[in-house]
């Protein structure tokens, strides 16, 4: 057990492909008590509560600092209870959750009465997913109700995609944490809106727009994916639309365009902070690192061939990053097909400055 703030935080080690019944039985027993319990998934770790319970859903909010607007996804074991969890689900709705779940899609359809307005951020949709993780899909049997979950870390914080990083943020704070390795995506899921007359993905994920065209190929994307922010006064449809997200403690400058432009620009700025006493990070694709000085900070964020690489590893590397006690971070753009896009889409958020090359 661990223990900082008010609540003692029990730590339980699961088999991720074989958990144990018995700590699932405790850990679903918190939930359904109006508890909070931190659980992996196959993207990032969950926060998890009750999803029909506002109180229990209120205690996410307190735990990671969370805008009461900002809506959460309820997350399901099977596709009844989601069908439940609306009151007019569109045909399309159920064609995408036979094709891709369980997995890393959410699904934003009309909210049904009995989905607490907590969970919605006072809005009259609701999110919903079933996770692809063994861990997660039992905790949600045996509680045996929709579980509503953000990701497990303080709010604006890099998502955490490992035990050790809901330590970090949540020790203290909630009831209880699910070990059971990493996360495998290792970015949220991808949000897409089916309440109105064209599907629109709010928040890109693991399942990419090229996939989602397949199935529906008038998909199109948010003009806030990549930069337009929205208005002080609306309302988020979707987790990672409206705040700023990802964010280590380090700012984050990120550098997009041409390759041997952003290689050239990042560089540049890099002399120019060092030579002011600053200890910079360099996130890079491995192909580059050589054109970076042998003595620097540099860590990689994979392959520019290989965007699952860079989803897989950014937010540990943002959080390895502090470890390293860097004052500034210098990341490297990826071009914006498959899970490029939202790779890129994090980084920006994350970021307090972003140099066209």
């Amino acid at each position: 057990m661990e223990k900082t703030d008010s609540i003692t935080t029990q730590v339980w080690q699961l088999d991720p492909s074989q958990p144990d019944a018995q700590i699932i039985e405790k850990a679903a027993a918190i939930i359904k008590n109006g508890g909070l319990v931190a659980f992996p998934t196959e993207t990032v770790y969950g926060l998890g509560a009750h999803g029909l319970s506002g109180e229990a859903v209120a205690k996410i909010y307190r735990a990671k600092g969370r805008p009461s607007d900002n809506p959460l996804i309820l997350h399901v074991a099977e596709i009844p209870m989601a069908v439940s969890l609306s009151r007019d689900l569109p045909t399309t709705a159920q064609l995408l959750m036979k094709t891709f779940w369980p997995g890393p899609l959410t699904l934003v359809v009309p909210r049904a009465a009995a989905i607490p307005r907590e969970v919605t951020g006072g809005l009259d949709t609701v999110a919903i997913r079933m996770p692809a993780h063994p861990v997660a899909l039992a905790l949600i049997k045996a509680a045996g109700v929709p579980i509503a979950a953000p990701s497990a870390n303080k709010s604006g914080r890099p998502s955490p995609t490992t035990a050790d990083h809901v330590k970090a943020d949540l020790t203290g704070r909630v009831d209880a944490l699910l070990d059971a390795g990493p996360a495998g995506v290792g970015l949220e899921s991808t949000v897409l809106d089916l309440t109105g007359a064209v599907p629109i993905i709010l928040r890109p994920g693991g399942v990419t727009y090229e996939q989602l065209q397949q199935v529906i190929p008038e998909v199109i994307i948010d003009p806030s994916v990549l930069g337009k922010k929205l208005p002080a006064n609306e309302a988020p449809r979707s987790p990672g639309m409206k705040y700023r997200h990802y964010a280590p403690t380090a700012p984050v400058i990120l550098f997009t365009g041409a390759t041997t432009k952003v290689k050239e620009q990042l560089a540049a700025r890099y002399r120019e902070l060092t030579s002011q006493g600053k200890r910079v990070g360099i996130l890079a694709a491995e192909e580059n690192i050589p054109f970076y000085p042998a003595d620097a900070i540099v860590l990689p964020l994979g392959t520019r061939e290989n965007p699952a690489m860079a989803a897989a590893s950014l937010f540990a590397l943002l959080r390895q990053f502090e470890q390293l006690q860097v004052d500034t971070i210098l990341a490297e753009g990826l071009d914006t097909q498959g899970l490029g896009l939202a790779v890129m889409n994090r980084l920006q958020r994350a970021a307090s400055e972003v140099v066209g090359c």
